[in-house]
């Protein structure tokens, strides 16, 4: 008589087979927590798309209803018709992508220069970044203000975007990574007739993007979000970003924008 022996692959898709039953449940109350929590996060964001298309009448008596009882479009019709919305957009994406870019490549070389080239005073530099990073930042405007006038790039893209290019934070990120990666990993390339460009942007870089993730985010949101440092480097109503924008006030023509660019430009001291 002979005994049929069933094979491993068989026997252990009985034996998941067995616990998809308990499997089905944990996975299903793991799904229904998430998705709380997801509504959690994103009832806010709802509130506020719902709360667009209300009057205010509306908005006021009802806040957080997500039906509004009089659906309107008056508040889009007067932010895109009756503002400068399209100049502020068109502002702080061209402030956003550059600043972005720029933080990415500038805090990249930076960091690793502070951990792999050895040359004098790098310690000095390095315990001066971290000071800077114990400095609150609205304790730097009035200065701020006072340098960007003097260099002349007050009221324009250039005083908007330069001193955003590098940041000590992203810095000290990227001079921690750098040092975590092992030394002998370069040898190579520097036997092979490589410079430090070359096997920083070859080698190292590659090597950095958790690291370059972080900073594009952080200096995306960063430079987005920013508006103590537009508030004292610029004031003509055609360089407003969207933090500073306020919708109350009348679109501005750009041959009114060019006359307060001229006229209420500051003397350099």
């Amino acid at each position: 008589m002979s005994t049929v022996v069933k094979p491993a692959a068989t026997r252990s898709f009985h034996r998941r087979e067995q616990l998809s039953g308990r499997q089905i449940a944990s996975r299903s109350v793991l799904y229904a927590v998430l998705v709380v929590i997801a509504i959690i996060y994103i009832f806010p964001f709802l509130i506020d798309i719902a709360t667009s298309f209300k009057t205010e009448p509306d908005a006021a008596s009802d806040p957080l209803g997500l039906i509004p009882a009089t659906f309107t479009t008056a508040a889009y019709q007067k932010l895109f018709l009756n503002s400068d919305f399209p100049i502020w957009f068109k502002n702080s994406a061209i402030v956003t992508i550059v600043v972005t870019l720029g933080r990415v490549f500038f805090n990249s070389l930076a960091g690793y220069a502070l951990a792999r080239l050895h040359f004098r005073g790098r310690n000095l530099m390095f315990a001066g970044l971290i000071a800077v990073m114990s400095v609150p930042s609205v304790v730097l405007l009035i200065p701020k203000f006072l340098v960007i006038n003097q260099i002349g790039i007050y009221d324009s893209y250039a005083g908007m975007i330069i001193p955003l290019l590098t940041d000590a934070a992203g810095i000290f990120i990227m001079k921690n990574f750098f040092e975590s990666i092992p030394v002998s990993v370069e040898e190579q390339a520097r036997i092979d007739g490589a410079g430090t460009f070359r096997v920083f942007w070859s080698v190292v870089l590659p090597m950095a993007r958790p690291a370059l993730v972080t900073i594009i985010i952080l200096s995306f949101q960063g430079s987005w979000n920013e508006l103590s440092h537009f508030i004292v480097s610029t004031q003509s109503p055609g360089l407003t970003t969207l933090t500073r924008a306020s919708p109350r006030s009348p679109p501005v023509s750009s041959a009114r924008v060019r006359s307060i660019r001229s006229s209420s430009r500051p003397p350099r001291s």
